[in-house]
């Protein structure tokens, strides 16, 4: 198994800094109400929603039932076999969704208006958020979805494979909002125009995924447990880096 926190207890500030990102998290996750917030700006249900969400967020948090909000780091080695506590299945289930739901469904909006020329994400929004959202419980349910298995004892990949996806995505959105906002400065017909945002989208997307993959992005370094039967049981061999 590899050590990978030295650490007796997690400092306050850590803690702390840990309860606005999964406010955020939580914020974000009802899909009707985030499409509602970009078409229309926030109205009373955002503020409602936002006043339960902290005030559940900062109960655990302070608990030390956010992952990130622990007094004692949880995970200390790679490798170790030991349950996944309900909370950060739920908080990464959550995460999951809401990095690829609205990632989806805006590559599939940019695709249909590049193709038709109409803009339909909020339709989109309403259509085929949850049901994205229902495949990733599923698959949560399941025992898929990284960091919110049953199990941490893989956590030492399954971090890898959620930081890489927070690079691809957190970056590719900035850019098609850029584009979104400055793209119609550029000069260019609304056929191009959504061409060259598909395109953005695509590209930028590429290229986090690549330097995710080759490890070249902070918390990309997969580490992955070998494990050789030896007679009638299964003894677990050094981590390796991928």
């Amino acid at each position: 198994m590899k050590k990978v926190v030295d650490r007796a207890r997690n400092k306050f500030y850590y803690r702390l800094l840990h309860i606005p990102l999964w406010i955020w998290a939580f914020w974000i996750l009802p899909g009707h109400l985030t499409s509602a917030l970009f078409r229309q700006g926030p109205d009373r249900r955002h503020w409602v929603w936002l006043a339960m969400v902290s005030a559940a967020c900062l109960w655990r948090g302070v608990a030390g039932r956010l992952p990130g909000s622990e007094i004692i780091p949880y995970i200390t080695h790679f490798g170790e076999d030991k349950p996944n506590p309900p909370y950060r299945v739920v908080c990464y289930s959550v995460a999951w969704i809401d990095l690829l739901a609205p990632f989806a469904i805006n590559l599939t909006a940019l695709v249909i208006v590049s193709i038709t020329g109409k803009w339909m994400i909020y339709s989109l929004f309403g259509i085929f958020y949850y049901s994205l959202v229902a495949i990733i419980i599923l698959a949560t349910i399941m025992n898929i979805t990284p960091r919110a298995r049953r199990s941490v004892r893989d956590d030492g990949a399954e971090k890898a494979w959620f930081y890489l996806a927070v690079w691809v995505v957190a970056p590719t959105q900035v850019a098609a909002w850029t584009m979104w906002r400055m793209g119609r400065f550029m000069g260019l017909s609304g056929e191009s125009l959504n061409l060259l945002r598909l395109g953005t989208f695509v590209l930028v997307s590429l290229l986090f995924f690549t330097l995710g993959f080759l490890e070249k992005l902070p918390r990309t370094r997969r580490y992955s447990l070998s494990v050789a039967p030896v007679g009638d049981i299964l003894v677990s061999a050094r981590v390796e880096e991928a």
